[in-house]
């Protein structure tokens, strides 16, 4: 039986400074023993280049957390037609510590954002981030969050629940068909010039014209967005056959929310005509993370 997801959250004022030297001593400065007690440590300067990252697979209340000594990794799917993965290296925290060879929970997201932006959550220039120190003892305890700003620390305690397995999509290298990276700028703007009233969006690849084109069939009716394979906005372009598949727009618009942070994008399908989107996100430090989306297609495809 799955239990209800709580936050317990308790503000302290004062009392975890008081032996500090600087606000963020409590957080990332911990002896041995107190992380002995916990299987999964994990630290941030700025909760922010945590809470963006999440952010942008935020479509769903539920995320499975899997850790390792690479980092972490946070699944949210829906309907068993799309997948979003962000993927946090452990090189990104100030302190990674993971006691064995992989760690999982499933947790609500929703109350995880609330938590990582109790303090407010926006950092302006030369502003005061927010510190994170989020601690896990094992499966059946709840994960904990230390987050202190200017002086104040905040303890927050999100229940857990057993991970579900999350859905494997068979999308390997050697089954891909065609690929290419863009600016994400350029698609940004391939967006806003084609009709998202439509409920599908069509992707053509192919080796010969129109190369990449994007299409959709909406109220204002047929558009088409080409990029030329020499384009400036095409970093990399490899198709080895022509593929047309129709992807429903539903599935692919909480998609946005990761192109909305990233820079770089890259679009892979396979010879099912599953697509993957691949986001380079740089956070508030300049470090690279990614988040990748696995979207089904539209089974109604064929047929017309």
């Amino acid at each position: 039986m799955r239990k209800e997801v709580k936050a317990e959250v308790v503000t302290c004022w004062g009392a975890f400074l008081q032996n500090a030297t600087t606000a963020t001593m409590p957080l990332l400065t911990h002896s041995q023993s107190d992380n002995e007690q916990y299987v999964l440590v994990a630290s941030l300067d700025n909760a922010r280049n945590l809470s963006n990252i999440l952010k942008a697979i935020t479509f769903k209340d539920h995320a499975i957390f899997t850790a390792t000594r690479n980092g972490l990794k946070v699944t949210v799917e829906d309907s068993k037609c799309l997948q979003a993965n962000a993927f946090i290296q452990a090189e990104i925290f100030q302190e990674f510590t993971i006691k064995e060879d992989l760690v999982g929970f499933q947790i609500n997201l929703t109350v995880l954002l609330d938590c990582l932006s109790i303090f407010g959550g926006s950092t302006v220039p030369g502003g005061v981030s927010t510190a994170l120190r989020m601690c896990y003892r094992g499966y059946g305890y709840p994960l904990t969050l230390f987050l202190e700003e200017g002086g104040v620390v905040t303890v927050c305690k999100i229940n857990t629940q057993e991970p579900e397995e999350p859905i494997d999509f068979e999308f390997c290298s050697s089954n891909v068909t065609n690929k290419v990276i863009l600016l994400s700028e350029s698609l940004k703007e391939a967006f806003s010039e084609l009709d998202m009233t439509s409920e599908v969006l069509q992707i053509t690849m192919s080796p010969s014209q129109p190369y990449f084109r994007l299409s959709t069939f909406g109220n204002s009716g047929n558009a088409h967005y080409d990029y030329p394979k020499d384009s400036d906005m095409m970093e990399l372009f490899h198709c080895t056959q022509t593929q047309t598949n129709r992807y429903k727009m539903a599935l692919l618009k909480p998609s946005t929310k990761a192109l909305a942070l990233s820079c770089k994008v890259s679009v892979r399908t396979d010879s099912r005509g599953f697509l993957s989107l691949q986001y380079l996100v740089r956070n508030d430090d300049g470090q690279i993370c990614f988040v990748e989306y696995y979207c089904c297609p539209d089974q109604e495809v064929e047929e017309e």
